[in-house]
């Protein structure tokens, strides 16, 4: 059981008072510390006029540099000043050595310093076992700080230890351990010695542990930099001894080769830092490091885009249509437009004029990417392409980041290392095919690319520098525009490939496709050669196409065919290819004779359609069987094509009367509209007015002719509108052999887009209405009488002018 005892005097002393900043002196112990503040002054010079004695006190904020007195702990030590030093700047420097607790009893200001009415207290304990242990235990932890602790001298154990009274020991011990201000006012604050060796104990064991944690880490610390010191050693060794054996160090050649490189490619200033920056990275790093590796890389990517190199553009216009005319035969408007566009280049300084963004439209085969390929020829500059077929990650765009493994810049950056200058023509092929998953949208990175207000700041993620892209022809390939997103499409200038007419295909096989086959498979232009009834017998009856991509394929299987004849007779082989050889070449025919030989039919109607690869031929058949006014649809049509066809229906009931029809035939009859071919899905508007001729047939019992084809969209008043694709939808009836096509009056400015040649040999009705659809189509007058007072209440919407 201990036995302590605490005293305190009944002698209340004042005593001159020092408020601490951050320190806390305990009793026995010797502490050096500046007095500055004019308070704390004042109070030390009235402590060394007396007996030397003051009051310490920690305040509670080490902020505060004029504290109240309830902002100072109630608990301080008596101290005696033992040295002072009077510095240059006004400020004492004090050394004190503690003597007792004290308590305070009362703060007061005295002319401009504080003093502290106070009780010293002094606590005695009895040196039980208890004790005793608990003494042995603290400094044998405290050996373990000091050996431990850096900043701890081994004497400072060795003059603790020897110390045998336990308030001296803890009070001893506090002084020298690094814990916060908390921890030892708290300790200050306990009177029993006990009670302190106990919190002592446990705050020296909480020390170690960290103590322990920070030398592990300085350990390995030491550790990994010992390691980088020997081969920074050994790589100094190496540089030596190959010096001595006069022989270049391969780092310090590799690093002024890089230097040179980097002087060379001409960068701007914001590249050029990046790449003097991890220059003095690579300097440093091991060799054959990864980290060495990939900076070598991005140094290396860095070195190799054209930051200043031009092509030099032709700018002669003569030249430019020369070789866009052997090239390609037609697309007059694309030829027009990049002759205007070099004659620009030639009138606008070189610094003022931006790349431009052309985006060609139209249906596989027509030659798009073949006509920007020319467009690098007639220019002089360099071609590169980037198929967007399939790519649905961002990154192929703009890039991945360095922290990535094995990183690369996307594929902008790429091609134009590739073309090698910064001005190149760069095609975007199959833009209309791009997707997007969790890895972005890769259409979203072009709108940078091709926004000629933002690409000269172009951003890949590799690289991490502006790189100018406003000096690139960017040109775009899709077959169709709405799968391209709204923002993406407005950013580029459109231009639109229709396909080619009979006469344009058999000029450009003649031209083009037959000497570039005949090369191809070996043989002499002179002793081969097509008729021209022969290749307008494989446009007719072994392709179907807007392009002439199936054209040159099967003119390739025809020439392989030669080529093997060539083989078995001999080179002297000679042979024209006439029309009676097709079916021994290449089989039989695959499609029909143009529709120039179809019948005129009740309830078969031809209209025009346009898809992806151009326009085409839509029949639409309709019958009539007993039933209860049932409306079939078949075909696989769309939802805006079976609107039509119930748009179309009203239509003819609304005018039954005039036409000649039962009043009640929806009453009696189920009505079947079907579209052949139907695993093909079909939708839109303009097969409106060819399922109303088919229907308008079908109930008067009126043939269609067989040479007429329409399209247009109808209304419920019987109006036409206008549709879009006409020129594909023209060029699709003059193949097939249609001569007269029945288009809606909005239409005809659509016309100028028809070659003259097509609209010489077709006969156009513009029409506003169904019923002058139907005088055209029906094979006789339909409707046989009109009454205009019954047109003009209809039109009106008056009630009873049908019954129902």
């Amino acid at each position: 059981m201990e036995h302590a005892s605490s005293t305190q005097s009944e002698k209340i002393e004042t005593l001159p008072l020092v408020p601490l900043r951050d320190v806390v002196v305990f009793p026995y112990t010797m502490i050096p510390f500046v007095v500055g503040r004019k308070s704390s002054l004042l109070a030390v010079e009235k402590a060394l006029a007396g007996e030397k004695r003051i009051f310490l006190a920690t305040q509670r904020d080490a902020k505060i540099d004029d504290p109240k007195p309830e902002e100072i702990n109630a608990i301080g030590t008596i101290a005696n000043i033992v040295q002072s030093l009077k510095l240059p700047n006004g400020n004492i420097k004090l050394l004190v050595e503690g003597s007792l607790r004290g308590k305070v009893v009362e703060i007061r200001q005295e002319e401009g310093y504080l003093t502290a009415r106070l009780e010293p207290v002094e606590h005695k304990v009895e040196l039980t076992p208890e004790v005793e242990t608990e003494m042995g235990k603290v400094v044998s932890l405290f050996e373990k700080y000091v050996k431990l602790s850096p900043n701890l001298p081994y004497e400072t154990m060795i003059s603790t230890i020897r110390v045998s009274e336990p308030g001296r020991l803890t009070d001893t011990i506090a002084a020298h351990v690094q814990v916060g201000m908390e921890e030892k006012q708290n300790l200050l604050e306990t009177f029993n010695p006990a009670e302190r060796l106990s919190i002592l104990a446990t705050l020296i064991d909480g020390e170690i542990e960290k103590l322990r944690v920070d030398r592990r880490i300085h350990q390995r610390v030491k550790k990994q930099m010992e390691k980088a010191q020997k081969e920074y050693y050994l790589n100094e060794k190496m540089k030596a001894i190959q010096q001595e054996l006069g022989r270049k160090d391969e780092k310090v050649n590799e690093i002024e080769e890089l230097k040179e490189k980097i002087a060379a490619a001409k960068m701007p200033k914001e590249a050029l830092e990046k790449a003097m920056q991890e220059l003095k990275r690579l300097e440093v790093m091991p060799p054959v490091s990864a980290e060495a590796t990939v900076s070598r890389n991005y140094l290396d990517w860095l070195i190799s885009v054209p930051w200043h190199k031009r092509s030099k553009e032709i700018r002669d216009l003569d030249f430019a249509e020369k070789v866009l005319n052997e090239d390609h035969y037609g697309l007059e408007k694309i030829k027009e437009r990049i002759v205007e566009f070099l004659a620009v280049r030639r009138l606008v300084k070189q610094k003022n004029m931006k790349g431009s963004i052309l985006c060609f439209v139209g249906p596989p085969g027509v030659g798009k990417t073949s006509l920007a390929q020319s467009i690098a020829r007639a220019t002089g500059r360099k071609f590169v392409r980037v198929s967007l077929g399939g790519v649905r990650d961002e990154a192929e765009i703009r890039g991945h980041r360095r922290t990535y493994i094995g990183a690369f810049p996307g594929q902008v950056i790429q091609m134009m290392k590739k073309a090698g200058t910064k001005n190149p023509i760069f095609l975007l092929d199959e833009v209309d095919k791009m997707s997007m998953d969790f890895r972005g949208d890769p259409s979203s990175a072009l709108l940078e690319v091709l926004d000629q207000e933002q690409n000269s700041t172009f951003l890949d993620h590799y690289l991490d520098t502006e790189f100018d892209l406003s000096q690139v022809m960017f040109i775009c390939t899709a077959n169709i525009t709405h799968p391209i997103p709204p923002a993406l499409r407005d950013r580029m200038e459109i231009l639109r490939l229709a396909g080619y007419t009979l006469f344009e295909k058999i000029s450009i096989a003649q031209r083009f496709l037959i000497p570039k086959q005949l090369k191809n498979h070996g043989l002499d232009a002179k002793k081969f050669s097509f008729e021209e009834d022969t290749i307008r017998d494989v446009i007719e009856k072994y392709t179907r196409e807007a392009g002439v991509r199936n054209l040159e394929r099967e003119l390739a299987s025809v020439c392989r065919k030669l080529a093997r004849r060539v083989v078995r007779e001999g080179k002297d082989y000679g042979f024209t290819v006439k029309p009676e050889h097709m079916s021994e070449f290449l089989g039989v025919p695959r499609y029909r004779p143009a529709i120039s030989d179809k019948k005129n039919e009740i309830g078969i109607a031809t209209g025009l359609a346009w898809t992806e690869v151009g326009g085409e031929i839509l029949t639409t058949e309709a019958t009539l069987m007993k039933g209860r006014g049932k409306l079939m649809l078949t075909g696989k049509l769309g939802d805006v094509m079976q609107e039509s066809a119930q748009a179309a229906l009203s239509y003819i009931r609304s005018r039954s009367q005039l036409l000649g029809i039962d009043e009640d035939f929806y009453r009696k009859y189920d009505i079947h509209i079907h579209v052949p071919e139907g695993a093909i899905p079909k939708d839109g508007p303009s097969a409106g007015i060819t399922m109303a001729t088919a229907l308008a047939s079908l109930l008067t019992k009126t043939p269609i002719r067989g040479d007429v084809a329409m399209t247009g969209e109808i209304t419920l008043r019987g109006k036409v509108l206008p549709i879009g694709g006409v020129k594909e939808k023209v060029l699709a009836a003059h193949r097939l052999g249609v001569r007269t096509i029945i288009l809606p009056r909005d239409n005809e400015k659509d016309l100028a887009d028809i070659p003259e040649d097509i609209q010489k040999l077709l006969d156009f009705r513009l029409v506003d209405t169904m019923d002058e659809v139907l005088q055209i189509a029906m094979e006789r007058e339909v409707p046989p009488k009109v009454d205009k007072e019954f047109d003009k209440d209809v039109n009106k919407g008056l009630p009873g002018s049908v019954t129902h």
